[in-house]
């Protein structure tokens, strides 16, 4: 089961009060996918040039409620995965109708089947027109934003189970 939680603001003050590039970008070198796939860091062009064409920004949260809480952690990727599937076709859709910028999850491509990305190879994208960041490769705190823009706390597993409720956050700059 899973909730989905909207909300709106203008980007000037979700760059004010949620973007602190330098510390994120931080988190992203230490990443073991960065570098490694076209969603993430370091990009060929500065994130803000494109935040700055827009004047909207839509968060969207999803909190994903297992079934079953006895799941070992390792099962957490199976569960967000058609959640993941979802949002990204609801993101592409509102990016071609606005005319913004989508973003959405980095990991696991779930475009390419389990394949290595092609920028590992030095090779374009098979699938640019699909792939896009995150907000956190753009510097996004995703903790603040959840918590104070969608009033949903981060739940971390403690147990090697997974946790109370799986959160995904994606935004759509229009």
């Amino acid at each position: 089961m899973h909730y989905k939680y909207i909300v709106e603001t203008d980007v000037k003050s979700y760059v004010d009060g949620y973007r602190d590039a330098e510390r994120f970008m931080g988190y992203c070198r230490q990443c073991r996918n960065y570098g490694h796939r076209y969603g993430c860091p370091p990009f060929d062009y500065d994130p803000m040039d494109v935040i700055n064409r827009y004047e909207h920004v839509r968060i969207i949260g999803v909190k994903i409620v297992p079934d079953d809480r006895s799941l070992p952690l390792s099962e957490a990727d199976r569960l967000m995965a058609p959640v993941i599937g979802e949002l990204n076709a609801e993101l592409l859709q509102m990016e071609a109708e606005t005319g913004g910028a989508a973003c959405g999850f980095v990991g696991t491509c779930p475009y390419c089947g389990g394949a290595p990305c092609a920028r590992l190879a030095g090779k374009p994208c098979r699938h640019a027109d699909k792939v896009r960041p995150s907000l956190e490769a753009w510097g996004f705190d995703i903790g603040k934003t959840a918590q104070q823009m969608l009033g949903i706390e981060l739940k971390w597993s403690t147990d090697g189970l997974v946790p109370e409720y799986l959160t995904l956050v994606c935004g759509l700059f229009y």
